[in-house]
C-alpha cells in the first residue's frame, strides 16, 4: 500500500463513521483500522520530511538544509 492508497482508505473510513448509523462494534473496527492507516501515513510523511531536510550539494553529497525565516 502506498501513501495515496492509505489516505483514500482512511477517507472512506471517516465518511462511514460520519454517517452515524454504524453499529458500535463495526465503528470500533473502523476506528482501529483508521488509526493504523493514520500511523502509516504519518510515518511516511516523517520519512519524507527527513529526506527533505537534506539537499544534495554540487559534489553529489547530502548536506543539511535549513529554511531561513524572514525577520
Amino acid at each position: 500500500m502506498n501513501f495515496e492508497e492509505a489516505m483514500e482508505a482512511l477517507q472512506k473510513i471517516v465518511e462511514r463513521l460520519e454517517e452515524g448509523d454504524v453499529p458500535l462494534e463495526k465503528a470500533i473496527e473502523y476506528y482501529q483500522e483508521g488509526m493504523k492507516l493514520s500511523k502509516f501515513c504519518s510515518d511516511k510523511l516523517l520519512h519524507v520530511e527527513k529526506q527533505m531536510e537534506q539537499i544534495v550539494n554540487q559534489k553529489g553529497e547530502f548536506e543539511p538544509f535549513t529554511i531561513q525565516e524572514e525577520k
